[in-house]
């Protein structure tokens, strides 16, 4: 549910940023102020570990499209809903810079559907209030807390195009479309979500943050970073390898809607500069190695792949985005850890 920059006007995605900093600014503050320092490893690795999740596209039966894990309600269950806030604007934007995934323009619009609607929404009113602390009704809450979460991003998104007003997209049909899709992605992701949480409350329990508490913050830290770091690795590395080739959600969406492959609105000034901007940053255009060769059409336009597509170039893109993630995560925490003073 990336959204590109051909569908926001300059207006609509200001707007965005502007909200989307107030809640990285109050979602640092409450990181600061409640002196969660045991967060800063989990932060980082997590980041990692949902960067090369979204890599893996998975088919929709019956529909010739595609989705991926959003990641934002994992990131809620296992950190809170301010850090998971902030380590989803970190994928998202190391995403946008380094490998065009989303426009610059558009990544105020990105990071509040994915991540503060998830967060903010989801998980505090529906996932806590269906599970309660109990494991035996986890699993229900993780798949209607994903559920709500995509309906209400896919419902932002068209809000967002149509507020625009630079396409010509019909409302009527854009929502009938991105509804049902991501009805089918939000169960998905659901039932993954509620595996991970499971097998970490089985497995390591006080990696709960609810649970936490009952032993020492260093116990956090082990509980499950090696797991997750490990899966970051094999999933970046070749698991990105059998990605879907079909176009995700909203790219099905917007060609059924506009009856052609894409949307294409009227481009600002605005528009141009950030998109230079991003030709310049993007060196591994749709997660492939650039070349001198790639040409600017290889940042907007998908080339089909055969599946499944074993690609060092995938590999590189991957391990390099999800270190970047992880490094980025990780700097924010650190910043935002309470210093000692000299007494």
């Amino acid at each position: 549910m990336h959204m590109a920059d051909a569908l926001i006007s300059p207006a609509v995605g200001g707007t965005l940023w502007a909200a989307t900093a107030g809640l990285l600014l109050h979602s640092a503050r409450n990181i600061r102020d409640t002196a969660q320092g045991q967060l800063v490893p989990m932060m980082g690795v997590l980041g990692a570990f949902i960067f090369t999740a979204q890599m893996i596209n998975f088919a929709i039966p019956g529909t010739g499209s595609s989705g991926h894990l959003g990641g934002g309600l994992l990131l809620a269950i296992l950190l809170g809903p301010h850090a998971a806030f902030l380590v989803m604007a970190s994928v998202l934007t190391v995403q946008a810079l380094f490998f065009a995934d989303g426009g610059l323009l558009a990544l105020g619009c990105n990071i509040f559907n994915l991540g503060f609607l998830p967060a903010f929404i989801a998980y505090p009113l529906v996932y806590r209030i269906i599970a309660q602390s109990t494991s035996s009704r986890a699993s229900a809450a993780a798949i209607a807390a994903a559920v709500v979460g995509l309906q209400l991003g896919a419902l932002s998104v068209v809000i967002e195009t149509q507020a625009s007003g630079i396409t010509e997209l019909p409302f009527g049909a854009f929502i009938l479309l991105m509804s049902p899709i991501h009805l089918a992605i939000g169960v998905v992701e659901g039932l993954a979500t509620a595996a991970v949480v499971a097998f970490v409350r089985q497995a390591r329990p006080y990696a709960m943050p609810e649970l936490s508490a009952q032993s020492p913050a260093p116990r956090f830290a082990r509980a499950i970073f090696p797991g997750l770091l490990l899966s970051a690795l094999l999933v970046g590395g070749a698991g990105s390898w059998f990605a879907s080739t079909r176009p995700d959600g909203l790219e099905w969406s917007l060609a059924r809607a506009s009856r052609q492959q894409g949307a294409t609105g009227l481009s600002s000034t605005v528009h141009h500069r950030l998109a230079a901007l991003q030709q310049k940053t993007a060196w591994w255009p749709d997660y492939q190695v650039r070349t001198r060769a790639t040409p600017p059409e290889a940042l907007t336009v998908k080339q089909a792949e055969p599946w499944p597509a074993v690609a060092p170039g995938t590999s590189i893109a991957g391990l390099v985005g999800g270190t970047l993630t992880l490094g980025l995560a990780t700097l924010i925490g650190i910043v935002l850890k309470p210093r000692r003073t000299a007494v």
